[in-house]
């Protein structure tokens, strides 16, 4: 008889973790781990209980391992870190992956009231980046880092931290460019006025003195807030490519000759507000975009993975080195739920390795006194004690990472509609502004040159270069609301193109460490006791879901207990004796092969029935499967095939499901369907699909923490927003449909300049009413356009 169990757990008042144990309880309040309670006791201490008013189980759960934070003692790594130090002051910025709320934001801000001896604290909600600036002769950075873990607010301080290749922001004054060049349009627009509404004889000095001030308000716009657009013009000359900052750089400097000549010559008031106007747009069109994605990192590599530093033992004594310092032969001590940095040979301690950041298989390998250790696992265990044979240059994992495919830049991408649409709009626009010159100029040399300026001013592509970057802004909004994150603007063409689907399974359509579990046959309240008094005390991660399975239970005393790996349990508890494991170790014959991970349990020789484990699948794999006929899926996995049958209802086309794949062999895969003319998205996680995350056209990295590694993706998906890809393929194609409408719009607002412009009696007014009612038009469009799609989509 099978039966399913729902239980009523206790949630941590900190954590909101489930709590496996009854033996914190303070005040009335229920904790999972002595950690979590001894963060309420400092906060409680220090007058900060109001941190949990803010927000419930607002806490991040934790279990300290003692020494962990040693190595923050060396000179060598605390100059690598800080920002700034002299003899009194240190001031040093931590990237908090905990960060997630308001009451977050509220305890890092006060932590000068735990410790006086930290000045202040400030911090960047978006970046989850926190400042602090700390008196070095009364508290050091090591015990800085031990307050905030102790706290629950543990830094993530990696290698990439010290090597200093993560990418900032790029610095080049945009914010600056755009207030020079919105002053300068404001006061041109008001020098302007008297013209648009005429002057009176006696007022005409003043016009010329307008325009020279016009003028001069020009200047910065052009030379300054402009001239990125006459270099990027260039460098794409250079190149013989003809993108879209040619017209825009042509227009600017079009305007701005036109200006200054018929100024000088007093033969018009010019162009000053127009060009003033289309440079403030485009800049602001241009910060809109950046904005919208600039807080998440998609270039990590393996070392943003690693610790900064590693502890080995010499002498007896266990220090701490950097990873730069470890060598052949050094013997590392790697504690609980720490990386394993290098290639290593097992010498002491029960090494139980998570690997799926490198194979991709979820359940922890058991490896034995002897054994190779390669480089990525991580200890989920005890404390182990390893010997390196390869530095961490020469492990497997870097030279998985230094895969051509991992160090490639993508040279497969799809042109953009812009990049198609602006060397035809050149090529055209060039044409019919000579045509006019040629045509006029026989008859009236001064009208066709004004005829060929006027095409140029009016056909400047303001709107066209606008419409991308406001729709893609809006699309990007939308997209980061859903928890899905893109790296540039490209990648919504990109996703709308896509006809192939590759998914991993471990982490990507499962839901990680996750795991539902059934139990076949009936337990008695003495028999739960028992069993969950035995796992209690492993650390194998199914002897953890068996004890949350069972609830909060006491704990019996136990007379003898014995792990043997890859077997189970063995032990006697009140006279009882227990068998908790494989068929093996439980039956006393050849293992099954079942197609389900079971543990089978024994009490006193009498077979009692077994523990049944599966993957839970993520929220919206129905939805998986109604992307076909449309797109071709494809499932790719590390584990072995025991949930093919299982999973044949999402991926029922014949041999689209392939199980025991490498990363190398997942690569593969993914270049043989590109070279069938396929446009291939893969969806993973972790390092093992990360080469095929770099080979598709484009790569969506699922995590349940958006901070972590995401192996050189296109796009960080939330586990949360996983059933919503459907949403997102369609609202892509939505996207790309609303910037062809308004390239329409802003053709018909060209033509209609043009109209005007060839005849060569285009006026001042007319160009500065149109080109910014032709912008007002295209924004409001796109805006209001990928909001009404959004709710289509059921995203907004």
């Amino acid at each position: 008889m099978t039966e399913s169990k729902t239980l009523e757990k206790v949630a941590c008042y900190h954590c909101g973790d489930d709590c496996l144990t009854s033996s914190y309880i303070i005040e009335d309040k229920t904790f999972c781990c002595h950690g979590c309670k001894t963060v309420f006791e400092v906060l409680a201490s220090s007058k900060l209980a109001n941190y949990y008013s803010y927000n419930e189980h607002p806490g991040a759960t934790r279990a300290r391992t003692d020494k962990r934070f040693d190595y923050l003692s060396s000179a060598d790594i605390i100059t690598e870190l800080v920002d700034y130090t002299d003899s009194q002051i240190t001031i040093v910025t931590f990237f908090i992956p905990h960060i997630h709320c308001s009451s977050c934001l509220w305890l890092l801000e006060q932590l000068n009231t735990i410790n006086p001896a930290i000045h202040y604290c400030r911090v960047d909600f978006l970046k989850k980046q926190l400042n602090i600036r700390f008196d070095n002769q009364k508290i050091n950075l090591q015990e800085v880092v031990e307050l905030l873990y102790d706290i629950g607010y543990e830094p993530l301080i990696s290698l990439q931290d010290i090597i200093k290749k993560q990418n900032g922001l790029i610095k080049d004054n945009l914010v600056q460019k755009i207030a020079v060049a919105g002053f300068c349009f404001g006061n041109v627009m008001l020098l302007s006025f008297p013209e648009y509404f005429g002057l009176s004889d006696y007022e005409t000095t003043f016009k010329h003195f307008f325009g020279w001030l016009n003028i001069l308000f020009t200047l910065p716009v052009v030379f300054y807030s402009g001239r990125g657009y006459f270099i990027a013009a260039w460098q794409n000359l250079k190149q013989k490519i003809v993108g879209i900052d040619f017209p825009l750089a042509l227009g600017i400097g079009v305007l701005f000759i036109r200006t200054c000549a018929e100024v000088i010559t007093r033969s018009g008031a010019g162009f000053a507000d127009t060009l003033c106007g289309l440079v403030f747009f485009l800049l602001v069109g241009k910060l809109v975009q950046r904005k919208t994605y600039h807080h998440i990192s998609f270039e990590r590599d393996y070392r943003s993975f690693f610790p900064v530093a590693v502890h080995i033992i010499e002498d007896n004594v266990d220090k701490p080195v950097s990873l730069a310092q470890l060598k052949t032969g050094h013997r590392m001590l790697i504690r609980h739920n720490e990386i394993i940095p290098a290639d290593a040979i097992l010498l002491k301690g029960e090494a139980l390795i998570d690997f799926s950041f490198v194979t991709g298989e979820s359940i922890p390998v058991k490896k034995t006194w002897g054994e190779v250790v390669y480089a990525g696992g991580r200890q989920t265990g005890e404390a182990i004690e390893l010997e390196v044979v390869k530095p961490v240059y020469q492990s497997y994992l870097t030279q998985l990472w230094n895969n051509e495919a991992f160090t490639r830049q993508k040279d497969n991408r799809m042109q953009t509609f812009n990049e198609k649409v602006s060397r035809y709009f050149t090529v055209v626009l060039l044409a019919i502004a000579f045509g006019s010159l040629f045509f006029w100029l026989p008859t009236d040399v001064r009208r066709g040159f004004a005829a060929f300026t006027a095409v140029l001013i009016v056909a400047c592509p303001c709107a066209l270069a606008l419409s991308t970057p406001f729709t893609m802004s809006a699309a990007l909004s939308i997209f980061d609301r859903n928890f899905f994150y893109l790296k540039n603007v490209a990648v919504v063409e990109q996703m709308a193109a896509i006809d192939t689907i590759v998914f991993d399974k471990t982490g990507t359509i499962t839901t990680g460490g996750s795991q539902e579990i059934k139990i076949d046959g009936l337990l008695s309240a003495k028999e739960q006791l028992l069993i969950y008094s035995a796992c209690i005390n492993s650390t194998h991660p199914l002897s953890r879901i068996i004890c949350q399975y069972l609830g909060n239970q006491q704990r019996l005393a136990i007379t003898r207990y014995a792990e043997i790996p890859n077997l189970g349990i063995l032990a006697t508890i009140e006279g009882h004796r227990l068998r908790i494991g494989s068929s093996k170790l439980v039956l006393g014959y050849k293992e099954i092969e079942d197609k389900v991970s079971k543990v089978y349990l024994m009490l006193d020789e009498e077979m009692l029935g077994f523990f049944e484990f599966t993957h839970q699948y993520r929220d919206g794999m129905d939805n998986i499967r109604k992307l076909e006929p449309a797109y071709h899926t494809f499932l790719l996995s590390g584990d072995q095939d025991h949930e093919r049958e299982e999973l044949t209802r999402f991926f029922k086309t014949p041999n689209t499901m392939l199980f025991s794949q490498s990363p190398q062999s997942k690569l593969d895969f993914v270049q043989t369907l590109q070279q069938q003319g396929r446009q291939l998205m893969m969806v993973g996680d972790g390092l093992n699909d990360a080469g095929a995350l770099k080979q598709s056209d484009l790569g969506i990295a699922v995590t349940d923490d958006v901070n972590n590694f995401s192996p050189g993706s296109d796009a960080i998906m939330d586990g949360r927003s996983f059933h919503k890809l459907p949403a997102f393929l369609r609202f892509s194609k939505d996207t790309v449909n609303i910037i062809r409408f308004s390239f329409l719009i802003s053709l018909t607002y060209n033509l209609i300049g043009l109209s005007y412009a060839v005849t060569g009696k285009l006026s001042p007014l007319t160009a500065a009413i149109l080109m910014p009612l032709s912008t007002v038009t295209i924004i409001a469009f796109t805006s209001l356009a990928t909001h009404l799609a959004a709710r289509k989509r059921k995203l907004a």
